[in-house]
């Protein structure tokens, strides 16, 4: 019998018709391809059978041709008729297509730029089309780029595949999704079901209306033929539900012990607050502080000031002020004492914060430090011993403040800005440098609660949610490549008004050279053909720390009207006379990254503009994003639309960044089970946590590596 526990490159030990070794291992590639560690090793039956159909069709009563409708989505089966490749648009494109038919039409299927289709569709193959299915031209319907799975001989042998309701899967590394469902079948056969533990409690399985876990599995590959399907394919059926629970019941337990743990565990700080801690801190201030403001550092004192070490997460959006707030929560610190670092993560935002913190602290006494990577040797020894002696009060450093030479001698407060650019393993570094400290983590990404939940369950949550008086919202604009002349002339207007221009280029993983050759050439052309009377300055990611300080250093003073520049600019860059943002391309960004953008204009007394320069092709999602944009500019209702539009793992950036990485959950679509789940672990972790019950669950996680680091704030 199979079990759980199996590993997938021994199924082919289990007698699975066709199964040979060499797809057994192709097989765990796939399967470890979806896993944190990603080795074929430890990839299980239960991994296995957590890669979910991403659909489901009924093949009892497939469509047929003359039943389609105009915009409908349908699967149906045709025979291939005859089949081609040709030439459009100048030979810069090339299609595939191929006419089929049954007994009551015919269709026309293409897809783009996939000539190699041309041998995998001979005349007279059977095939079945997914898609949506449109009217064209010429009166027959056509469908592009569909889903499609061939027909063999032997269907009668393997009825897998038709007559009835099927599961669809997306290729899973090199095995597709029909020889996938073949193996799912098998193994759902000759699985010891018996063996199949249910670990959440019946307690709680009744109070949520779960199914057990065993026939969640069962189902949810191979629904039951009374089934609604379309609760199947909106992730809503009794089998979705108790597995989606599932997951999120695991990761809130997990972050329900992190703030146990963290809560329970010695401070390394004492911090009073007196009349002189008060005054030094109003010292500093360079302007009135909002509302949210004063909120925020009284919610950030009351922790430092308290039994347990803070563990806090400050959000606001773009230009809100959180930088003051924390330097103000630094001086808490160092009146008390302490050392305090803040860490961020380019050489660029810290030189920038670096600058700002000694000009607002000057009238102080407080010795204000810059520690990056770039810096020489001898400057690098210098402070390293400083920062060891108690010298430095405040050091604001990239990484390099978690490299082996830095030992402070008091830290006492901890800032994390953008700190999802950091991976777990850099965060909890810095953290275990001090006394247990106070730590803040910053962000001016705005994250939705449903997101802020799973990420950052056991951080206490501050918002400002206010701009300085007089801030004026950046216009928004989507235009294309038809109004590049009008943009260019409006540069130029603003330019000449004394005003100044970024000019922003995406940076594209699968084409980085291409994109920096991009924004190489683009300066040229524009510094030539252009704005020949213009100084034209550019900035990437590949150029020398000296090199990009250099070029900022011109742009801060005017001396530079336009900047072309990388996304390298996208977080914390400062210049208030910089006016209008152009960004090239804006169809490849998702929207949290447009906004962060965006916030590089608008930080001075003049309207500011943002244009987002857009393809012609660009895809329906890609309209629905730039239209998002121009609708509004409040961060939070920006953020929520991107999570749901690209998921927490895009939106926060790579996978050593934290997010947890769900397998079937959605934390928009699945939010109030995620509620539901958190619930329940709070009940299991506080009125039941002495229990016999509570403990093994504890256990469970614990030995689960992955909670260990998934919300290090």
């Amino acid at each position: 019998m199979i079990k759980l526990t199996t590993p997938v490159y021994e199924l082919h030990l289990h007698e699975i018709p066709r199964l040979s070794v060499k797809v057994a291992q192709k097989l765990a590639q796939g399967v470890a391809a979806t896993l944190t560690s990603g080795n074929p090793l430890h990839a299980t039956v239960d991994d296995l059978l957590h890669y979910l159909p991403m659909r489901y069709e009924d093949r009892s009563n497939l469509a047929r041709i003359r039943n389609l409708e105009h915009g409908s989505f349908a699967t149906i089966e045709v025979e291939v008729r005859v089949s081609g490749t040709y030439a459009v648009k100048g030979g810069r494109l090339r299609i595939f297509e191929f006419s089929g038919i049954d007994e009551t039409g015919q269709i026309r299927a293409y897809w783009w730029n996939q000539p190699y289709l041309q041998n995998s569709f001979p005349r007279g193959r059977r095939v079945l089309l997914y898609g949506q299915w449109k009217r064209g031209r010429r009166g027959f319907f056509e469908v592009e780029n569909p889903d499609y799975e061939f027909l063999t001989d032997d269907e009668d042998a393997d009825p897998v595949h038709l007559s009835r309701r099927v599961p669809v899967y997306r290729k899973l590394g090199e095995i597709r999704t029909r020889q996938l469902r073949s193996v799912m079948h098998a193994v759902v056969e000759r699985l010891d079901w018996s063996e199949v533990a249910d670990m959440v409690p019946q307690e709680i399985r009744a109070r949520n209306n779960l199914i057990a876990r065993g026939e969640a599995l069962r189902q949810i590959h191979f629904p039951a033929e009374d089934a609604p399907l379309e609760n199947y394919n909106r992730a809503i059926s009794p089998a979705h539900r108790r597995l989606i629970f599932e997951e999120f019941f695991w990761l809130g337990l997990a972050l329900g012990l992190r703030r146990q743990g963290r809560e329970q565990s010695p401070k390394g700080t004492v911090i009073e607050i007196n009349d002189r801690v008060r005054e030094a801190v109003r010292q500093v201030l360079p302007f009135k502080p909002t509302d949210a403001q004063k909120r925020a550092l009284r919610e950030i004192v009351a922790d430092m000031s308290g039994p347990k070490p803070m563990n806090r997460l400050l959000q606001g959006d773009v230009g809100s002020g959180k930088t003051i707030v924390a330097v103000q929560a630094a001086i808490v610190a160092i009146e008390n004492g302490y050392q305090s670092a803040i860490m961020v993560p380019t050489e660029i935002l810290a030189e920038q914060h670096a600058r700002n913190i000694k000009r607002i602290t000057a009238r102080t006494s407080y010795r204000v430090e810059q520690l990056t990577g770039s810096l020489a040797t001898a400057r690098k020894r210098e402070l390293h011993r400083a920062i060891q002696e108690g010298e430095v009060d405040l050091v604001v450093g990239t990484h390099a403040l978690i490299q082996e030479g830095v030992k402070f001698q008091k830290l006492g407060f901890v800032v994390i800005d953008e700190q999802h650019r950091f991976g777990v393993m850099q965060r909890a570094e810095l953290i275990n440098r001090g006394y247990n400290p106070d730590t803040l983590v910053m962000t001016a990404t705005p994250i939705p609660r449903s997101l802020a939940m799973t990420v950052y369950g056991d951080l206490d949550v501050s918002i400002i949610d206010e701009l300085p008086p007089g801030r004026k919202p950046v216009v928004t604009k989507v235009r294309g490549e038809e109004a590049r002349t009008k943009v260019y002339h409006f540069l130029d207007t603003i330019i000449r008004q004394g005003r100044q221009v970024y000019l922003v280029y995406p940076l594209v993983e699968e084409s980085e050279k291409l994109d920096l050759l991009n924004a190489t050439q683009m300066a040229e052309h524009l510094q030539q053909a252009v704005f020949p009377n213009f100084r034209i300055g550019l900035i990437h990611g590949r150029m020398k720390q000296e090199e990009k300080d250099a070029v900022m250093e011109d742009f801060r003073r005017g001396a530079i009207h336009m900047l072309v520049a990388t996304t390298v600019i996208e977080v914390g860059v400062d210049v208030p006379n910089a006016s209008v943002m152009i960004i090239e391309h804006a169809e490849r960004f998702g929207l949290s990254q447009l906004h962060q953008l965006r916030g590089r204009v608008g930080r001075g007394d003049e309207q500011a503009y943002c244009i987002l320069m857009a393809s012609h092709k660009r895809t329906a999602e890609a309209r629905e994003r730039l239209a998002i944009m121009e609708e509004t500019s409040d961060g939070f209702k920006i953020a929520e639309k991107d999570l749901e539009i690209r998921g927490p793992g895009e939106v926060m950036g790579t996978r050593q960044s934290g997010v947890p990485t769900f397998r079937i959950g959605n934390i928009v679509r699945d939010y109030s089970l995620l509620e539901a789940a958190r619930k329940e672990t709070d009940y299991l972790l506080t009125a039941r946590r002495n229990t016999r019950e509570t403990a093994e669950l504890v256990e469970v996680v614990r030995q689960q590596p992955k909670f260990g680091l998934a919300a290090v704030g």
